[in-house]
């Protein structure tokens, strides 16, 4: 599984919100991508995820349709969810749109699943942001066929960087490729490097899971450990 932009700019109706970008990004890897507060961060994870069509450059996304393959998560004014909803019929609306059982014994055995149990009747806006957070990752990386994170702006909910930090490297080494879209934490308060909205020149992601061998790999393999039976 690999997402990769290749000079990827978007604009607006009042001029350019993304500057040329390029970022790639391949499964078990985790790149955080720094950005001015505002919709151009937004706007490349929405190009990432084929929701957003840029107006030069190119995405690639390795394993089938962006749109499929590569989830955002807590978009502002897209994927977020309205805040005067309680979990439980946020997360019923998560499984539904994963064509999952969606009915009320789902959603109880889904939050009792993920300590989420007690928060149930919670106002979603109520919600501590590790939590929300969370909660929201979990049910795009259980969508069939997600192969792509993309957590949009974890930071806006809150300053604590371990928090959105361990859950996205949690989800990089189960094989996930995983991009953090960050625009109100430093730069030098971020974990990694980042890489930067507007650059071509970017850090390598951080690898998080071992490389899966290729077919060829895998062939090689196979004849040498053939050869020492």
């Amino acid at each position: 599984m690999r997402v990769q932009a290749d000079r990827v700019s978007v604009t607006g109706p009042h001029g350019t919100l993304l500057s040329p970008t390029s970022l790639t990004v391949s499964g078990g890897e985790l790149a955080i991508v720094h950005g001015e507060p505002g919709v151009g961060v937004t706007a490349f994870g929405l190009a990432l995820a084929g929701r957003l069509k840029p107006a030069t450059g190119t995405v690639t996304v390795e394993g089938g349709d962006p749109r499929q393959v590569v989830a955002i998560v807590d978009a502002p004014g897209v994927s977020e969810p309205d805040g005067a909803l309680s979990l439980q019929v946020v997360v019923g609306e998560e499984l539904e749109l994963a064509k999952r059982p969606a009915n009320k014994a789902a959603v109880a055995s889904w939050l009792a699943e993920h300590d989420a149990a007690a928060y149930a009747t919670t106002r979603f806006e109520n919600l501590e942001p590790v939590t929300r957070t969370r909660l929201l990752t979990a049910l795009a990386a259980a969508r069939k066929g997600v192969g792509v994170l993309v957590l949009d702006t974890p930071d806006r909910h809150t300053s604590d960087v371990d928090s959105w930090a361990k859950l996205a490297r949690e989800h990089a080494e189960r094989g996930l490729a995983v991009i953090v879209l960050t625009a109100t934490t430093p730069v030098s308060a971020l974990p990694e490097k980042p890489a930067l909205c507007g650059a071509l020149d970017q850090p390598d992601p951080v690898r998080c899971a071992p490389v899966e061998p290729g077919p060829a790999e895998t062939a090689e393999l196979e004849k040498t450990s053939g050869d020492q039976e």
